[in-house]
């Protein structure tokens, strides 16, 4: 999860009952896995005291920020947006790697196209 990730920050009062998400955040971070799949990835923790609604901000690797309410997500599915934007960057990488282009574009006659299958009413032994 901590590849194309630069930075996370999380803020929560550590006895608001809405902060569960970054406390269950911050284990997954500190995990053995993730650490090692990104170890320069800055992890920065705010404990607060006041009524401040828990969030964590992250900043991707090309320099794009995003911020989640804490209070409204649950851990896994801030994982899985930030994994769902990770896919983004490795699809950039791998083409950019390959000498294309990115973003790939592909001309507006061949969207047009109907879908041929090879085996369209065949059963397939």
């Amino acid at each position: 999860m901590l590849r194309f990730l630069s930075k996370i920050k999380v803020e929560f009062n550590a006895v608001d009952p809405r902060s569960a998400s970054c406390m269950e955040f911050l284990a997954l971070c500190n995990s053995r896995r993730a650490r090692e799949s990104n170890p320069s990835c800055a992890v920065g923790v705010r404990r607060r005291t006041d009524e401040f609604s828990p969030r964590i901000a992250v900043t991707f690797v090309d320099g794009s920020e995003e911020t989640f309410d804490a209070a409204a997500m649950a851990a896994e599915d801030i994982q899985n947006t930030i994994l769902e934007k990770a896919q983004v960057f490795e699809a950039e990488q791998m083409f950019r790697e390959a000498g294309e282009k990115w973003p790939v574009l592909i001309p507006d006659d061949e969207l047009r196209q109907p879908y041929a299958s090879g085996n369209q009413g065949q059963r397939v032994p």
